[in-house]
């Protein structure tokens, strides 16, 4: 049985995104997927790395159980909105907390190289968009899958990491909404 950890990035609750992580679940749990869900806003937690590397903050209590859900999991699903070509701060101040060397990833000494500590794990990113996919991918270079991608998931070893756009949200209609949501419940149902 997979297990498949839902990661919701969208501080709003009332966002398309919320109902974009209901239609993952649903189409999961059909799959006869294990499904554990992180939302991100209801965490307690500061986000702010305020030491960088130099010091270490202990985590949170919200921070362990949300580390011991990623461990848990073969299958990260990220959903998040783009907002300034990047992610929601809230989101990015997550992974800066939790996604940290010793736990996600571990320096060699002496050596320009690292260790991969999330070996084994795949991913998948939602995100939405007030453009189409492709503007945002060829004309922007899309950065927050860049970022999220290739400089967090797979430099720790998450691979392959799949890429699903959503949009135009501000233009969008119920009717292409509902689209948009048979279409993630329908991609989370393949999920073998």
């Amino acid at each position: 049985m997979k297990k498949i950890l839902i990661i919701n990035g969208h501080p709003n609750k009332d966002s398309f995104n919320f109902g974009i992580a209901k239609a993952y679940q649903d189409g999961a749990l059909q799959s006869g997927a294990e499904v554990k869900e992180i939302v991100i806003a209801d965490l307690n937690f500061n986000p702010n790395l305020q030491f960088g590397y130099q010091k270490r903050m202990e985590l949170e209590p919200d921070l362990v159980k949300a580390w011991e859900k990623i461990q848990w999991a073969d299958h990260l699903v990220w959903i998040h909105p783009v907002w300034w070509a990047g992610l929601p701060a809230i989101t990015k101040g997550f992974i800066d907390r939790l996604f940290l060397p010793g736990f996600a990833f571990k320096y060699r000494e002496n050596s320009v190289w690292w260790d991969k500590l999330l070996k084994g794990k795949t991913a998948h990113i939602i995100t939405t968009l007030d453009q189409p996919g492709l503007y945002y991918r060829f004309f922007f270079g899309r950065p927050s899958v860049n970022q999220l991608r290739k400089s967090v998931l797979e430099f720790c070893g998450v691979k392959p990491v799949k890429v699903t756009y959503i949009g135009i949200i501000k233009t969008s209609d119920i009717k292409q909404r509902k689209i948009w949501l048979e279409q993630i419940r329908l991609l989370a149902k393949k999920q073998k």
